[in-house]
């Protein structure tokens, strides 16, 4: 495994990649190993999408939406986070960490609080260990 689990990042372009912006423009460091998917919204996350970054071989996945209760679609982070809920249920019957999958929120001024997330789902991901599933995608073979 790499020095930094890779941390795949569905995030809603409203708030969490303004965040992200925000993060880089205050200078603030996160770690290199997440990789950002803009969607115009956290709720237009699918859960196949959720599985397909874990069978590729993300260490982890976190979705990333705009505060509770103010979503720029209405409810569209509250249907992420039902669909991040009921994968996290797929994964622990499969016999995998639901902690490898996060939902959070976070407002678009908050370069701090992205990368404060961003460092927190690393921190998970390496106490969870290597992904399972990762050296099964590098041979293309499934568990």
């Amino acid at each position: 495994m790499p020095a930094e689990p890779t941390i795949l990042a569905f995030a809603c372009q409203c708030c969490a990649c303004t965040a992200a912006d925000a993060a880089g423009a205050l200078h603030l460091e996160y770690p290199t190993a997440v990789r950002i998917i803009r969607l115009p919204c956290a709720g237009r996350v699918d859960s196949t999408q959720i599985m397909a970054a874990l069978e590729s071989g993300a260490d982890a996945v976190m979705v990333a939406g705009c505060p509770e209760g103010d979503c720029h679609f209405v409810d569209g982070n509250a249907r992420a986070a039902a669909r991040v809920r009921s994968v996290q249920e797929l994964l622990n019957e499969a016999g995998l960490e639901p902690e490898r999958l996060s939902m959070v929120h976070v407002t678009a001024r908050d370069g701090a609080g992205f990368a404060r997330l961003a460092s927190e789902a690393t921190e998970r991901a390496k106490a969870l260990g290597p992904n399972p599933l990762a050296s099964d995608a590098s041979t293309g073979e499934t568990p």
